[in-house]
């Protein structure tokens, strides 16, 4: 039992390599604070999108909700400018790097993530819808 176990554990920390990887932070990606995107959302139009599983209560000014792990479904509703800056948050940020991964892979250079997603944004005070 024991060597069954020895022989998982590459398989399984291999595994847990990959998903974690999509999590993280990737260098193309931007990162804001809840009071700098209040503060740009003050002063202008953005594409505000919400990429949080389950759905959760939005942001206001929030243009859409896109599943993280289902941008490829939604091109149709991305902005067809592909420079457009896309504003991302989750709950707490880590679903917002999963997105901006497939939005980057789709041609999306200009993409934004909320930190600390909407904890931070209702730790901020700010509004929601």
């Amino acid at each position: 039992m024991r060597s069954k176990t020895i022989k998982l554990f590459p398989l399984i920390a291999f595994i847990f390599i990959v998903t974690g990887c999509m999590f993280q932070k990737p260098d193309y990606l931007k990162a804001i604070t809840a009071t700098e995107l209040n503060r740009i959302m003050q002063n202008k139009d953005i594409f505000l999108v919400d990429v949080h599983t389950p759905e959760q209560q939005h942001i206001k000014g929030t243009d859409l909700f896109i599943p993280y792990n289902e941008i490829n479904k939604y091109q149709d509703k991305l902005p067809k400018d592909k420079n457009t800056a896309i504003y991302l948050y989750c709950e707490s940020g880590s679903m917002g790097n999963a997105a901006a991964k497939s939005l980057y892979e789709l041609g999306y250079p200009n993409l934004i993530n909320l930190e600390g997603g909407t904890k931070a944004w209702r730790k901020a005070g700010l509004d929601f819808e």
